[in-house]
């Protein structure tokens, strides 16, 4: 019996030690997956218009129907704290019919700190809930933008957005190609889901791409571009932060939600600023 006792507090000790190693671990997931990073990107262009410089553009990619505090007011405040002027929302915003009053009920707030401008993602297409964001999102504010190209005015200058549907939009629709041929002359921004167009846009003229996709290859490890993309292919690249081919740069969300059911890590949830600056 006096063994025995001897043994119960190393018994108990363990055990608590165990209960501390899962919560611990419990805690750094929790931060990976449901805790916002917003991060500024500085990037300069010799041919950005004077007016411009300094002009910020937060990048929304890859919400999957997330929810981050009720109604989504973290996510919310997130944006707000990045003092944007414009709002570009990448796509895949929703993976079923059922979650666009959600999205458009974010929408709706996100348009009272700038102006939100939307393209489609492949999920909308693949999952349902399409035809419903093209028509809430005008209703709630935001600009839907298919293959269509819109100057933005600012102290007298002018910079062009394209925003560029996704691949898994209808068969007949308009190509890249098409769509720049008919840009007018000056600098652009173009938004688009995927993360794969940057040597595809970059002989077009385009300067600046802002995309998401892949979800920053969902497990980022030391010497990595990610180990999965959001299809599950190893060693993705182009999955996060800036790229660039020739002239043009890339910026590259690593999203908001996540529909893979694999949990990030070291990979939290992106909200990406990208800060234009005039290069003298």
């Amino acid at each position: 019996m006096i063994g025995f006792k001897g043994k119960r507090p190393k018994r108990k000790g363990g055990v608590l030690t165990f209960a501390a190693i899962v919560l611990v671990i419990a805690g750094v997931f929790y931060n990976w997956n449901y805790t916002l990073q917003t991060e500024e990107f500085e990037l300069k262009f010799a041919d950005l218009p004077p007016a411009f410089d300094g002009f910020r553009i937060a990048i929304i990619s890859d919400l999957h129907d997330a929810k981050f505090g009720k109604e989504n007011a973290k996510l919310i405040d997130a944006v707000r704290g990045l003092n944007p002027d414009i709002i570009a929302l990448t796509g895949d915003v929703t993976d079923e019919t059922d979650q666009v009053p959600d999205a458009l009920n974010t929408v709706r707030a996100l348009v009272e700190i700038a102006p939100v401008y939307y393209v489609s993602g492949n999920h909308e297409w693949e999952d349902g809930g399409i035809r419903e964001l093209f028509a809430g999102l005008p209703e709630v504010g935001a600009a839907v933008l298919r293959n269509e190209i819109i100057p933005i005015e600012r102290g007298g200058d002018v910079i062009y957005l394209i925003g560029l549907e996704d691949k898994n939009g209808p068969a007949d629709m308009e190509q890249p190609e098409s769509v720049f041929a008919r840009k007018p002359d000056g600098f652009s921004v173009t938004l688009i889901h995927r993360n794969t167009y940057l040597e595809r846009l970059a002989p077009l003229g385009a300067n600046l791409i802002l995309c998401g996709h892949a979800h920053g290859g969902l497990i980022r490890l030391p010497g990595t571009d990610g180990l999965l993309d959001h299809n599950l292919s190893l060693f993705p690249t182009h999955t996060s932060g800036v790229y660039t081919s020739g002239a043009t740069t890339m910026l590259v969300s690593r999203g908001i939600g996540n529909h893979t059911g694999i949990p990030r890590v070291m990979n939290k949830p992106h909200i990406p600023v990208a800060i234009l600056k005039r290069e003298v």
